[in-house]
């Protein structure tokens, strides 16, 4: 791709690495492309930290589950939070290309059937770029230039945490009994496991990619990367998301928890 084809397509390179992780554009916790075209039938995070559809959310992530509320809103806010993370934190290791997920620019499609969410971004959602990017001299309005790494890594913590993770957590704790750390390490776990299955073809190694953006979130006690059984780096959780509670348990890859 020349580079003004590059900047042309904002999103394009984080597009191109999520098809090449699962083989498909159709994913079941993001929109394809990642942007809303029509927003009718959607609605913005921020009704979910505002607490307008928290609660029928939750109920229905426990009818499908057939789980105690605290396990529901734990594998609620795992798939929720890796759907939420993927696109930012593949954009930065793929591109650094960053869509910031504000709440209020991360539009959600509820499947209250199912317990199930699909996220998309807004049209015009802002894109962090470093100067060196050619999205950088494209003069759009949605793109936001940074002087550097630093700076990039703030700004996707900023948004994808203190915009929106952490009021929504805040929200979920409100209405359920649960431990903050327990549902942040979901967040760590996804992040990781994100950047291993995207690993093939991006800058730097898998570990530092995790190291790096573990650390900007301050996420990196929740999770260790340990050698699996070809030598691979994979996530070893030191939280549970409780999806051993369920009438069928379930221990996940990874768990803390250890099956006899």
């Amino acid at each position: 791709m020349t580079g003004r084809a590059y900047a042309a397509a904002p999103l394009a390179p984080l597009n191109a690495t999520l098809r090449t992780m699962f083989g498909t554009d159709d994913l079941p916790g993001l929109v394809p492309g990642l942007i809303v075209e029509d927003d009718r039938g959607w609605l913005p995070a921020s009704e979910l930290i505002s607490g307008d559809r928290l609660p029928e959310l939750l109920a229905a992530a426990r009818r499908s589950w057939q789980a105690t509320p605290h396990a529901a809103a734990a594998l609620l806010w795992k798939a929720y939070t890796y759907w939420l993370a993927l696109p930012t934190v593949v954009g930065w290791a793929s591109a650094r290309r960053v869509p910031l997920v504000r709440a209020s620019d991360v539009l959600i499609r509820v499947d209250t059937d199912r317990a199930a969410i699909t996220l998309g971004l807004r049209r015009g959602t802002t894109i962090a770029v470093l100067p060196t990017d050619p999205l950088a001299l494209a003069g759009l309005p949605e793109v936001r230039v940074l002087a550097d790494e630093a700076e990039l890594l703030t700004a996707l913590r900023e948004s994808m945490l203190d915009e929106h993770l952490t009021p929504l957590l805040d929200a979920i704790l409100a209405q359920v009994r649960i431990g903050a750390r327990t549902m942040m390490g979901s967040v760590a776990s996804g992040v990781s496991y994100g950047i291993l299955r995207a690993a093939d073809g991006l800058p730097g190694t898998s570990a530092e990619n995790v190291g790096t953006l573990l650390a900007a979130l301050d996420l990196a006690d929740l999770v260790d990367l340990v050698p699996g059984p070809n030598g691979e780096p994979t996530v070893q959780r030191k939280t549970c998301c409780l999806a051993f509670t369920l009438p069928q348990p379930r221990i996940c890859k990874g768990c803390c928890i250890r099956s006899s």
